[in-house]
């Protein structure tokens, strides 16, 4: 089993971007997470980040026939890029969304995800332990549709 993780616009800053509200984990951090919960989980984990919403659509399109899930955080594309939302629908396979902060308790644009309707659900606000859970939780949907 094949799970990519992309990370969205800012990621690639973490440790050093707002660490009131991020703290000071790094993107190497939370790919270091996945890659252990991943072979916890015994799943390959694939990771990625862009700035770009283009790439972030295009990493979608090429997963359609090499993953299996996707695990995406976003950022601020969650709030308004149609084009994320509609790659997401369009590859058809299970994805995830997550955040490192509780995007409810902050700014009111931050509260609207419109990638949320396409995906099996959300989780936020648990830090590196949302890419986790998020992980943990398509890994355990993508086994009980193998086992219908």
């Amino acid at each position: 089993m094949r799970i990519k993780v992309i990370h969205g616009p800012n990621l690639n800053l973490l440790g050093l971007r707002e660490p009131d509200i991020y703290g000071s984990v790094t993107l190497d951090d939370v790919n270091s997470h996945l890659l252990e919960e991943g072979k916890k989980l015994n799943v390959e984990v694939i990771t990625t980040q862009s700035n770009s919403e283009g790439e972030i659509v295009d990493s979608l399109h090429e997963s359609r026939t090499k993953e299996d899930g996707i695990v995406i955080n976003a950022g601020a594309l969650t709030h308004y890029s149609i084009s994320i939302r509609d790659a997401i629908s369009a590859i058809a396979l299970p994805c995830v969304e997550v955040h490192l902060s509780n995007i409810h308790a902050r700014e009111t644009f931050r509260h609207r995800s419109v990638i949320a309707s396409v995906c099996l659900g959300q989780i936020s606000g648990f830090s590196v332990n949302s890419y986790v859970l998020g992980l943990v939780a398509i890994v355990h949907h993508l086994g009980e549709v193998a086992c219908e």
